[in-house]
């Protein structure tokens, strides 16, 4: 072979053992704590205290600057929103694992200008996480945690419960968090209308 060609395979095979490695170090949390099967199953997402009058008309809320939240079953959300997220989030989120590759590579190579390549199980991963480092070493960093937090997701999740999880915790600008507080914000009506 060629002094070219053996280069060529050295930095290949190099970078693909390195990108291993750093995975396989973020998973042990070298790079941070990473939450736990059962943290993942029972997500401690802040939420608001809800204070309702006799006749069930909500009086006021009381909660911390994240925990202005309170959610909804999958049952109680439009399908409307459900069809509106897919589309516009994540268009093969029934047949991927939690990583879209297709995406990804896209959004690599065009450097984001066509869109991102985060899944809702990469959007929910890093909202659980609460990550979004402006520095680029450490969101390399955190998107190898969200892709292995997204794939645990997946096998731990059905579809619906990783949209309604996904519903609840992202904000929605505004300090509003969950799907039912931007519908009521928003629109003036619960998710289900």
């Amino acid at each position: 072979m060629k002094k070219a060609v053996r280069i060529f395979w050295r930095i290949f095979f190099g970078g693909f053992a390195a990108v291993i490695i750093l995975i396989l170090l973020a998973n042990f949390g070298v790079f941070g704590k990473m939450p736990s099967l059962e943290e993942l199953e029972n997500p401690s997402i802040l939420q608001a205290s809800e204070v309702y009058a006799d006749d069930g008309t909500l009086m006021g809320k009381y909660y911390t600057e994240r925990g202005n939240r309170s959610n909804v079953k999958y049952r109680d959300i439009s399908p409307h929103v459900i069809d509106a997220l897919v589309a516009t989030e994540d268009e093969r989120f029934y047949s991927h694992s939690g990583i879209d590759f297709k995406s990804t590579l896209r959004a690599v190579f065009t450097l984001g200008k066509q869109g991102g390549g985060s899944t809702i199980t990469q959007q929910l991963a890093k909202a659980l996480l609460e990550q979004g480092s402006k520095n680029k070493a450490f969101r390399v960093v955190e998107k190898l945690k969200e892709w292995i937090i997204a794939i645990k997701l997946e096998r731990n999740f059905t579809k619906e419960e990783i949209i309604t999880l996904y519903l609840n915790a992202v904000p929605f600008g505004d300090n509003i968090y969950g799907i039912r507080n931007a519908s009521r914000t928003f629109f003036r009506k619960n998710p289900t209308a």
